[in-house]
């Protein structure tokens, strides 16, 4: 008795042949790996989620940045309060110079009306500063290459601003003139670094979806 005999029932059974590919599907080659099931494209492996390879996105803000967006919201603080500040004083001068037009001191009128005049243009001045710092810091979250830029230009010159306090501090001879120049420096400049350094310039520079 032969097991090759196809009649003998204790011998092996016939091989059977291999499975054929499925009908529009092509038989990816031995060793290949499978790919994806025809007609669905592949998705591509964007940097920052799963697939992106080593080229990975950094999803939260940098802490540079952070810093910067606290620090801009404080100045805005400050220049708002100085608006205030600056309001005020130039009402109490424009009512000085309308007493003193009463009781006949012209002179003392328009020097008053000037004082009122400049200071509330400074005010207007410190207002719009503090929208500008409270939009840039706004603006970090969703902003682009514009926000970086005018961050970047907007921390140059309250840098340089605060180097003049400093200077002018330094001759008073007063150690309170030399503190508050002193915070106004350390702010603009990393107001002005954090968009520069790499992390800084990849953060703006993201892809959005």
């Amino acid at each position: 008795m032969s097991y090759g005999d196809p009649n003998n029932p204790y011998g092996q059974p016939p091989q059977q042949p291999p499975a054929a590919p499925g009908y529009g599907y092509p038989q990816a080659p031995p060793g290949v790996p499978p790919q994806q099931g025809y007609g669905y494209p592949q998705q591509p492996a964007y940097p920052g989620y799963p697939g992106g390879g080593g080229n990975m996105m950094q999803q939260s803000m940098p802490g540079l940045l952070m810093t910067a967006r606290v620090f801009l919201f404080l100045i805005s603080a400050v220049q708002i309060l100085a608006a205030i500040i600056y309001l005020y004083i130039g009402a109490i001068a424009s009512d000085v110079s309308d007493s003193a037009d009463d009781y006949g001191f012209g002179a003392v009128s328009d020097g008053g009306d000037a004082v009122a005049g400049i200071l509330i243009v400074v005010a207007l001045i410190a207002a719009g500063l503090a929208a500008l710092s409270i939009t840039l810091g706004v603006k970090f979250s969703k902003g682009a290459q514009g926000v970086r830029i005018t961050t970047v230009v907007y921390g140059a010159l309250g840098t340089i601003l605060g180097l003049i306090g400093l200077f002018v501090g330094l001759d008073s001879g007063f150690a309170s003139a030399i503190i508050f120049p002193l915070i106004w420096v350390v702010f603009g400049v990393i107001i002005t670094i954090a968009p520069v350094v790499p992390s800084g310039t990849a953060w703006f520079a993201r892809p959005r979806y």
